[in-house]
């Protein structure tokens, strides 16, 4: 079906749920971002005492479910869902991110949103907190109301974040992924979708007999 027939989303809002929305995933991101400064330069002045391998988190491999909360911006509702997602850590502090997810809980005249997106994570592990940020990017998928069209979508997401891992066991904690999310190609114009993630991991790889195992995302 032509997209271009599609209706235009009413784009009323409510600029009280939108900002307080807004704020908190920016306020998320922007903390992960000042925790992952204030320990990048922690490790930097421990390197002098401690052994390198204090300062990254290794290599693994690693896959988990999420649970996530969204503002849609496509008719500016919030959207609940679900995704797959996996980490191959394979240097220090550099590492690969995946994710798909899908918003289906709350829905407003049957629109959904889809995401299929990938790319590099930059974490530090100085002790047992691991801030990171990420830029992924992919195709994003939305049904239009009453399951008149579906489009798909160029999609950029710059994130941030903070694990928390167990010490001496198979366990980590994310207390949060915030994501921010760009589709400068959609049929009425660029949607800026934002939201949180948390969920469950677990390692599939790890070398040197360290259980990283189970996260909490």
């Amino acid at each position: 079906m032509n997209l271009a027939q599609v209706p235009s989303p009413g784009r009323r809002r409510d600029d009280r749920a939108g900002c307080f929305g807004r704020h908190t995933v920016f306020s998320a991101l922007s903390a992960a971002l000042v925790c992952g400064c204030a320990l990048l330069s922690g490790s930097g002045r421990a390197s002098a005492q401690a052994a390198p391998t204090a300062i990254g988190p290794g290599s693994y491999v690693s896959i988990g479910l999420e649970g996530s909360a969204f503002q849609q911006d496509y008719g500016h509702h919030f959207l609940g869902g679900e995704g797959l997602f996996s980490d191959a850590n394979l240097f220090r502090r550099i590492g690969i991110e995946t994710e798909i997810r899908q918003l289906n809980f709350r829905t407003v005249e049957d629109v959904k949103e889809t995401t299929y997106l990938g790319g590099i994570k930059i974490s530090t592990n100085p002790k047992r907190f691991r801030p990171y940020v990420k830029l992924l990017a992919g195709r994003g998928k939305l049904d239009f109301p009453f399951h008149y069209a579906i489009g798909s979508y160029f999609v950029v997401a710059p994130g941030a974040g903070l694990d928390f891992h167990l010490r001496n066991s198979r366990f980590s904690i994310r207390a949060v992924d915030a994501e921010y999310q760009i589709w400068p190609k959609f049929t009425y114009g660029e949607l800026h979708p934002y939201g949180i993630s948390t969920g469950i991991s677990f390692d599939l790889f790890s070398p040197g007999g360290s259980p990283r195992g189970l996260r909490f995302r």
